[in-house]
C-alpha cells in the first residue's frame, strides 16, 4: 500500500541489485516485490535469468509488459536449447503424487471455510471464469471485468504464469466441469489416482501426448469425469485462480499440485514436440524401483518461438556458441545476422594443445575400452606431473564424470614400486590438490583454499567435473588458472532415454544425425571448461585437450573460432614431452614485459575513438575518466549503502592508464 501511494511516482536512478531493492524497500516502507514488478517495465536495462523470458510460467508474471521494441540479449547462450527443453518438461513420481493428495485435502478444507464465511468471493470467481480467461488482459465484457478480483487484474489475469496458449483459447470460457472449486479439486484427485496407476507399470513405455490423452479420457479408472480434454488445457490457470481466491500465501507448499497442473496443461496443449515417457527404474540402478512419468519436451524451438515472435530484436551470444549453423537448426529459426568473431589480441596469449599420447607413444583417451588401461591412466598422470613442474600458480583439471575422476585419482594413488612415489605424491611436490565434490559447501571451501594456495605462491591443482558447478560459473582468472586440462571428451550418458527421444526428433525433423548432436554437445561442454583459463585480454593461459579423439576433424571444427584461430596445425597430435616443451616456450614468451601503451588501437580504444563513439551515441562531449552527460539531472533517490559522489581520476602521462574501455 505504501508503494502504491508514494513509490510509483518516485524517480529511481542508478543500478539496483535485489539486495539494494530490499534495503530501499525497508527504508521507505515499500514492498520490494511490487517495486521490482513496477520498475522492470521502466528500467533501461534489466538483467535476469533465462527462465524469466523462456519459461511461460514465469515470463507471464514478469516479462509480459516489456515492450516489443526492447532488445533481448541471451548471453552465455551455449546451453540455451537445454534451458528451453527443461522449461517445458515435467517429471512426476510417487513422492510428488503423495504430496499432491495432501495439497488437495488442504485446499478442500480451505474451500469449505471460505464457502461458510465468504461465499460471494467464490461467486465472483465463478463469474469471471464463465466470461473467459482473456478478460484479465482486456478481453470480455465490462460486467465480466468488474467481477474479476482486483488482485487478478493487477497480476495479469487468470492466465498469469500459464503455459503458452493461443488467443482463441484465452477468449474461451472455462469448461463447466472445473468452474466450481469443489468440482475442480475432485477433477485433480482423479488425475492423481490415474497417474499413480500408470506408475505401477513394470516396463518402459513411450507415447505421444495424443495417445496418453486417449487413455486418460477413455480410461475406466477416471470414471468419465475427465471427459473433454479441452478442460485439461485450462488446468494450470484454474489452479492459479483457486489459489488466489483462497488467498494462499505459501505457494511453495503447493509446488507438487502446480507440477501436476503444469503436466496436464502442457499435455493437452501441444501435440507435437513432446513425448510421455514411463520408466519403472533408472537404467544405472535397475535393481532399485524408482518409477517416474516424464512429459519430455524434445523440441527446443517451442519455448523460444514466442520470444522471436514478440520482440523485434533478439541477440543470442556466447564465447562458446559454436558451430553457429547448428544452433539455428535445433532452435528452428533463420537469423538476420550470424557472425563468429575472433579474439583480437596484441600477442598470442592462448596456447591450445591437443595431446594424444604419452612419452611412450601409448594413446590417451577416456573412451570406454581404454578407461581401465593402466598405461593410459599413467600417461594422464605423468602429463599432469610434468605440467605442475613447469606451470606456475593454478592448474584446473576437468574429468568427464565423478566416477571417472574417482577411478583416475585412485589409480594415481597406487605405487608403481617399493621406492617409487605415486603420481599424487609427485604432484604434491609442486602443488596442492583440491577436488570438487557433489556437496556445494565442500566445493566452495575447496575453491577458497585453492585460491589461497595460489595467492601465497604455493600453487594448486583443482580437480573438477565437466557439466558441474565449476565448469559453468567459476572464473579462474589470472594466476588462478594458468593452465586447464580436459581429460577425455565429456559425452552425455548415451543410453538415456530422454536423450534418445530428443535425438530421434532432431533426426526426423531437422536431419541431425545422432553422432553429430552427441559430438556437438560434448565439444561445447569442453569449450566451456577450457574457457575458464582466459577471462580478459591481459590474461594468458594454456588449454590442454588430452584425448586422441580431439585430433579428428569433426571435433576440431566444432571448437569456437577464437580457439581454433590459435590452434596451430603442428599442435594437433602431440606427445607429452613435445607438449611440455611447447608449454615452456609459451611461458617464457608470456614472462616478457608487456606495455599497456602497445594495446592502444589494438585491443583497447584510443581517446579519439572513445570520444567519437560518445558523440555518435549522444552520451557526452568529453571523456575524462567518464562521460559528461548533456541531459539535466532528474530527481533521484540515493541508492542504499552506496556513495553517490563521483570523482574524476587524476590525469596521467601514460594515455594507456586512462583508457579502460576495451573493445567488445
Amino acid at each position: 500500500e505504501a508503494y502504491s501511494k508514494t513509490g510509483s511516482d518516485a524517480q529511481l536512478a542508478g543500478i539496483y541489485s535485489l539486495h539494494d531493492m530490499m534495503i530501499l524497500g525497508n527504508d521507505k516502507g515499500w514492498c520490494p516485490y511490487y517495486m521490482a514488478r513496477y520498475m522492470i517495465n521502466r528500467a533501461n536495462v534489466v538483467v535476469y535469468n533465462y527462465q524469466y523470458m523462456l519459461d511461460p510460467k514465469i515470463s507471464g508474471m514478469v516479462s509480459r509488459e516489456i515492450e516489443k521494441e526492447s532488445i533481448v540479449v541471451f548471453d552465455e547462450a551455449h546451453n540455451i536449447d537445454n534451458v528451453c527443453i527443461e522449461a517445458l518438461s515435467v517429471t512426476l513420481n510417487n513422492h510428488i503424487l503423495r504430496r499432491c493428495s495432501e495439497n488437495i485435502r488442504k485446499l478442500e478444507n480451505d474451500l469449505k471455510k471460505v464457502e461458510a464465511s465468504d461465499a460471494k468471493r467464490l461467486q465472483d470467481e465463478y463469474q469471471s471464469l464463465v466470461s473467459g480467461l482473456f478478460l484479465g488482459r482486456g478481453g470480455g465484457s465490462a460486467a465480466a471485468a468488474a467481477a474479476v478480483p482486483q488482485d487478478q487484474k493487477e497480476g495479469g489475469g487468470l492466465m498469469m504464469g500459464t503455459p503458452v496458449l493461443s488467443k482463441d483459447i484465452l477468449q474461451e470460457a472455462m469448461p463447466g466441469n472445473i468452474r466450481r472449486g469443489r468440482h475442480f479439486l475432485q477433477y485433480l484427485r482423479i488425475l492423481v489416482e490415474y497417474i499413480k496407476s500408470k506408475l505401477n507399470a513394470t516396463e518402459v513405455s513411450c507415447q505421444f501426448p495424443g495417445q496418453f490423452m486417449n487413455g486418460l479420457t477413455n480410461g475406466t479408472c477416471t470414471g468419465g469425469i475427465v471427459g473433454d480434454p479441452k478442460g485439461m488445457r485450462f488446468c494450470y490457470s484454474r489452479l492459479n485462480s483457486l489459489l488466489k481466491t483462497l488467498e494462499v500465501t505459501d505457494l511453495d507448499e503447493y509446488t507438487p499440485i502446480q507440477l501436476l497442473a503444469n503436466f496436464v496443461t502442457l499435455l493437452a496443449t501441444y501435440t507435437k514436440g513432446f513425448r510421455v515417457l514411463m520408466e519403472p527404474h533408472d537404467d544405472r540402478t535397475p535393481h532399485i524401483k524408482d518409477p517416474k512419468l516424464q512429459l519430455t519436451c524434445v523440441d527446443a524451438s517451442i519455448a523460444i518461438k514466442p520470444v522471436f515472435e514478440r520482440f523485434r530484436n533478439v541477440i543470442i551470444t556466447s564465447g562458446t556458441l559454436s558451430p553457429l549453423p547448428f544452433y539455428t537448426k535445433i532452435l528452428n529459426f533463420t537469423p538476420k545476422l550470424s557472425e563468429a568473431l575472433t579474439m583480437k589480441l596484441s600477442k598470442k596469449c592462448i596456447l591450445p594443445l591437443i595431446v594424444t599420447k604419452g612419452s611412450d607413444q601409448v594413446p590417451m583417451s577416456s573412451k570406454f575400452e581404454m578407461r581401465n588401461d593402466a598405461n593410459c591412466l599413467k600417461n594422464y598422470g605423468q602429463l599432469l606431473v610434468e605440467l605442475c613442474a613447469v606451470v606456475p600458480d593454478g592448474i584446473v583439471c576437468f574429468f568427464t564424470s565423478y566416477e571417472y575422476m574417482e577411478q583416475v585419482v585412485s589409480e594415481w594413488g597406487k605405487k608403481g614400486g617399493s621406492k617409487q612415489p605415486t603420481i599424487l605424491q609427485q604432484i604434491l611436490k609442486n602443488k596442492l590438490i583440491f577436488i570438487e565434490t557433489k556437496d556445494v559447501a565442500e566445493t566452495s571451501m575447496a575453491l577458497d583454499a585453492f585460491k589461497k594456495a595460489c595467492d601465497c605462491g604455493r600453487g594448486a591443482v583443482f580437480f573438477s567435473i565437466a557439466r558441474g558447478k565449476v565448469s559453468e560459473g567459476i572464473d579462474f582468472n589470472n594466476h588462478y588458472g594458468r593452465c586447464v586440462v580436459m581429460f577425455g571428451i565429456p559425452y552425455q550418458f548415451t543410453k538415456s532415454r530422454v536423450l534418445l527421444l530428443r535425438m530421434d526428433f532432431l533426426q526426423t525433423n531437422y536431419g541431425v544425425q545422432d553422432r553429430e548432436f552427441i559430438t556437438f554437445d560434448a565439444i561445447r561442454q569442453t569449450s566451456q571448461c577450457v574457457g575458464r583459463v582466459i577471462r580478459s585480454k591481459m590474461d594468458y593461459g594454456i588449454m590442454i585437450f588430452a584425448d586422441v579423439r580431439y585430433s579428428k576433424a569433426d571435433k576440431v571444427k566444432k571448437l569456437p573460432q577464437w580457439i581454433t584461430h590459435y590452434l596451430d596445425p603442428k599442435h594437433h597430435n602431440l606427445s607429452t614431452d613435445r607438449a611440455i616443451y611447447t608449454v615452456k616456450q609459451f611461458l617464457r614468451e608470456m614472462g616478457q614485459p608487456r606495455s599497456l601503451k602497445a594495446e592502444i588501437g589494438e585491443t583497447m580504444l584510443t581517446r579519439a575513438q572513445v570520444e567519437k563513439r560518445a558523440r555518435t551515441l549522444g552520451l557526452g562531449k568529453k571523456f575524462a575518466g567518464g562521460f559528461q552527460s548533456e541531459s539535466k539531472d532528474l530527481p533521484r533517490l540515493e541508492r542504499p549503502g552506496r556513495d553517490q559522489k563521483q570523482h574524476a581520476p587524476q590525469h596521467e602521462e601514460d594515455e594507456a592508464a586512462a583508457m579502460e574501455m576495451e573493445l567488445m
